[in-house]
């Protein structure tokens, strides 16, 4: 058995320059950093009976990987060719699907290293990053950028530059534990209870991305700027960069935000919050927020007085610290060893 790990991520600036339609005229930047919170796929060979096996929300047991619904799962299996010997592939998570986390690719980061340690070889980082990629971009037709695949895969606080010829330069930004501790101190994320698929809300920003050209070059230029107030400590600077950025993404396209996005981030600003944004392509997700502690009760009230008026059951606080992991294999049986 192959046990693989992959966290999620919180992109705080530069989201949407990563996508194609922008990075291949003009390069994307995009800061972001790896949380506590993780994908795990365990991945063993089906012994006796040549059945491959996937058990995520739902068990999928098939004759062949081509008759997979899963479509990661799928392409990948025939990508790589393994299509003669059963395989079993389970997954986990510390958080849902569709919250603006990176889930999506941080599950294909995995899977690629997984698929790869299966059939014998070990990955690089950049290896992983590419791959994944590959697999979302390439094989999928997935209207997605970049970020969240290498963001997965390295783990930590990075700043990535996506060039116009494809390359990515992966930049870590090296902030020392009281800092980090202090923003942590500083932060609050709320899942809003509303789910999306990334790929709905990227499919109308990137047919756009022409006509609103100069929005995406001032959000990737905002990330320098965030990377100097980050390692300054301005956590109050940050946090107005933080807004300014949504301001200028929710303009980008009409469906990611609306009304009762509005509310939450309205309310969240009128309880006490220095600034904050939406995590992810937008439509719904998760909602970052930054502000003096002591504010931090008057933020939390709002949040789910709106969560109730609008009957969102599955609103709730999330609580995290960041983490410098990256994506990578925690247990090999074949080679005995925890890593």
């Amino acid at each position: 058995m192959i046990i693989v790990k992959a966290p999620l991520r919180i992109s705080f600036v530069g989201g949407g320059t990563d996508l194609p339609g922008f990075y291949t005229k003009h390069s994307g930047c995009v800061l972001s950093a790896t949380i506590d919170k993780f994908i795990y796929l365990a991945i063993k060979p089906v012994p006796l009976v040549n059945d491959f096996i996937l058990k995520y929300q739902v068990t999928e047991i098939v004759k062949h990987p081509k008759e997979f619904k899963n479509n990661r799962v799928r392409e990948a299996l025939l990508d790589y060719g393994i299509v003669n010997n059963g395989i079993e592939i389970a997954s986990f998570a510390d958080i849902p699907a569709k919250t603006g986390l990176g889930s999506s690719s941080s599950f294909s980061t995995a899977l690629m290293i997984g698929l790869n340690a299966f059939s014998g070889k070990k990955i690089s980082k950049l290896e992983a990053a590419e791959e994944a990629c590959r697999l979302e971009i390439e094989l999928l037709k997935e209207p997605i950028g970049k970020q969240d695949q290498y963001a997965a895969a390295f783990g930590g606080f990075n700043i990535f530059k996506f060039q116009k010829d494809g390359r990515v330069d992966v930049e870590p930004v090296f902030l020392d534990y009281k800092k980090q501790h202090d923003l942590e101190r500083h932060m609050l994320l709320f899942f809003t209870g509303i789910s999306r698929a990334a790929s709905s809300v990227l499919k109308g920003q990137s047919a756009a991305i022409d006509d609103k050209i100069e929005v995406y070059k001032k959000i990737a230029k905002s990330t320098l700027l965030f990377k100097e107030k980050l390692l300054a400590g301005d956590i109050r600077g940050m946090a107005e960069l933080l807004s300014d950025g949504w301001m200028s993404k929710r303009s980008l396209a009409e469906n990611i935000s609306n009304s009762l996005i509005d509310m939450f981030f309205d309310s969240g600003l009128r309880a006490g919050a220095w600034g904050g944004k939406m995590l992810g392509a937008g439509g719904g997700g998760c909602i970052l927020f930054l502000a003096s502690p002591d504010k931090h009760e008057h933020i939390r009230d709002a949040m789910t007085t709106c969560a109730v008026a609008n009957h969102l059951p599955e609103f709730k606080e999330i609580s995290v610290k960041f983490t410098k992991l990256g994506a990578g294999i925690l247990f090999d049986a074949e080679r005995a060893c925890f890593t």
